[in-house]
């Protein structure tokens, strides 16, 4: 009786403290998410919409706008010849390389960004010019710097086949136009310096490659043998600082 009388305390117990926990949950309120679409009512609504879906549109592309734009693209080619020609395979690492190509190129596209702050983002903070101001002021110095690295050869290319009147100074060449030669003129750049640091690498192949075939191991794979040479010919030659400084130098 003691037993089934405790048990009966225990879950009278249970059901009032439920039930208050219950009544305070309920007390509580508990916001309404409501998710919908509507009618605009004025065409300043839709003009936000439009707005904030081409903000996100262009953070979406960010990326690609900062490989092909600046000079990251030749930086991170000509990286990734160098790593081929010595036959290092994975070393250094690929987000070794990518990372400092994204600090050379940080550096080199510094004077252009600091055009751009200068000329159109700080006057649009401040609510001096209007966002279309604001981004045909930030395209002058981005395409000032892409057409001093563009071949008239690559340039012409697309000026010949856009529509309407051509252009009759380089200035006056469109964006859509720019972007694509620059990145063909940077393609063909990165592929010749890329050229220049396979020849030293390959003249020593030959050479290890000789020597060994001379000696009568055919069996021996000559990569085996001229990498120690090669790291310790980059070394000597301080390879980074040359490779680095030709960068910067073909962008001056």
């Amino acid at each position: 009786m003691k037993s089934a009388r405790k048990a009966s305390i225990v879950i009278a117990t249970a059901l009032f403290l439920a039930g208050g926990w219950t009544a305070a949950a309920w007390a509580v309120p508990i916001p309404v998410v409501q998710l919908g679409v509507e009618n605009a009512s004025s065409p300043d609504k839709v003009s936000s919409a439009l707005q904030i879906l081409a903000l996100l549109t262009v953070l979406t592309l960010a990326p690609s706008i900062l490989i092909m734009m600046t000079s990251f693209s030749r930086i991170v080619i000509v990286f990734s010849f160098l790593r081929q020609a010595m036959g290092t395979q994975q070393t250094p690492p690929n987000h070794i390389l990518i990372g400092l190509s994204l600090f050379l190129t940080m550096f080199v596209m510094g004077p252009v960004w600091n055009e751009v702050n200068e000329r159109a983002l700080q006057p649009y903070l401040q609510e001096k010019i209007s966002q279309a101001d604001a981004l045909k002021a930030a395209q002058v110095p981005l395409k000032r710097f892409m057409l001093r690295q563009t071949r008239e050869k690559d340039l012409a290319l697309f000026v010949n086949y856009s529509e309407g009147p051509k252009p009759a100074t380089k200035e006056d060449i469109g964006i859509s136009a720019v972007v694509p030669a620059f990145i063909i003129s940077e393609l063909k750049t990165a592929f010749q310096i890329g050229f220049m640091i396979y020849i030293p690498f390959l003249i020593l192949d030959m050479v290890v490659a000789s020597v060994l075939l001379s000696m009568g191991m055919m069996m021996l794979p000559p990569v085996l043998i001229s990498l120690p040479f090669k790291l310790m010919l980059f070394v000597m030659v301080d390879g980074w600082y040359l490779t680095v400084g030709s960068l910067m130098k073909s962008f001056a």
